[in-house]
């Protein structure tokens, strides 16, 4: 099979019809093998039903529905676990994404031999001031931490080989960072091309402000775990000897000022050097411990399912 079209999504009956026909019409074109797996991340409208009609339609349509809102990541990691084509396009249901891109995608990855091609939004259609200056924010900030220079990282189109999907975990709200987490788990040739950005045609984004200031609090995670993930012991061990060596420096300090040059007979409890030295010994030592229970979890971590899924069409 060419190309899988992974498609997760949320209450969004109005274009699935149109987004299907869409995708369908570029297949035939390019005489392309494919699947179009749509992923419902827990629609309370009629999105469901029209991927089963659609299914019965066209048995190149999978679904795969979630019993309530888990959030992109898990469905991307969903439909990444049920794909079987040797690209895989990842697009958004809100027909933002366009679905004529995906041949040049396509080609991307087959001839030009990238591990994974990223969409660049560069002309939008959204509000300047509720996305794109912070969009230009996260982006760059995103940019300086990860090493990945990409200019688009929350462009929901993309294509990846086949071996990148099966081999990155997509977990909490980590879809933003899989160039990032694609980088670390060795696949490096990371492409970008400038994709034609649609306005929205039907309903309301489903983001908010809220999901920046969510996607910087992930980057800060992705970077730990990029650095650290697999040896948490390494910061929190070096950070605890530095502040038990801070500790130590000023209590052997009051040591030797005790015993030779405080002449006045002050009390060592009586200084607040006393206090300081308590204090960043004793938070070593509980990074010392951080480190060590990081080491264990990391060591007996147990697999578990991070989504339930309620139904699935077409699908092995």
């Amino acid at each position: 099979m060419n190309i899988s079209v992974v498609i997760p999504l949320l209450n969004e009956q109005e274009s699935l019809t149109e987004l299907h026909d869409w995708i369908v019409r570029v297949m035939q074109a390019h005489s392309f093998t494919y699947e179009i797996i749509f992923i419902d991340d827990g629609s309370t409208d009629d999105s469901w039903k029209i991927i089963a009609t659609l299914s019965t339609k066209n048995d190149n349509v999978k679904g795969i529905q979630f019993s309530r809102n888990f959030g992109k990541s898990q469905a991307l990691h969903a439909g990444f676990k049920k794909a079987e084509g040797d690209v895989i396009i990842t697009m958004d249901a809100d027909l933002q994404d366009n679905p004529d891109e995906i041949p040049d995608l396509y080609n991307m990855i087959i001839k030009d031999g990238f591990d994974l091609v990223s969409g660049w939004k560069k002309k939008r259609y959204d509000s300047v001031i509720a996305k794109n200056l912070p969009s230009k924010l996260f982006n760059w900030a995103a940019r300086k931490t990860s090493g990945v220079t990409l200019n688009d990282f929350n462009c929901g189109l993309k294509a990846y080989k086949q071996e990148v999907v099966k081999n990155i975990d997509v977990n909490g709200e980590m879809h933003r960072y899989i160039p990032v987490l694609s980088k670390n788990a060795g696949f490096s040739n990371i492409g970008e091309k400038v994709v034609q950005h649609q306005a929205r045609k039907y309903g309301e984004t489903k983001f908010g402000m809220d999901r920046f200031v969510h996607g910087f609090l992930d980057l800060i995670t992705i970077w730990f775990l990029s650095r650290f993930g697999k040896r948490p012991m390494h910061l929190f061990g070096s950070l605890g000897f530095i502040m038990f060596a801070i500790g130590f420096a000023f209590a052997f300090y009051l040591g030797i000022d005790k015993l030779f040059l405080n002449r006045a007979g002050r009390l060592i409890t009586e200084r607040p050097q006393f206090f300081i030295s308590l204090s960043t010994m004793i938070i070593g030592m509980q990074f010392f411990v951080a480190g060590f229970l990081g080491e264990i979890i990391l060591r007996n971590k147990p697999d578990k399912n991070r989504y339930l899924i309620k139904n699935e069409l077409n699908l092995k």
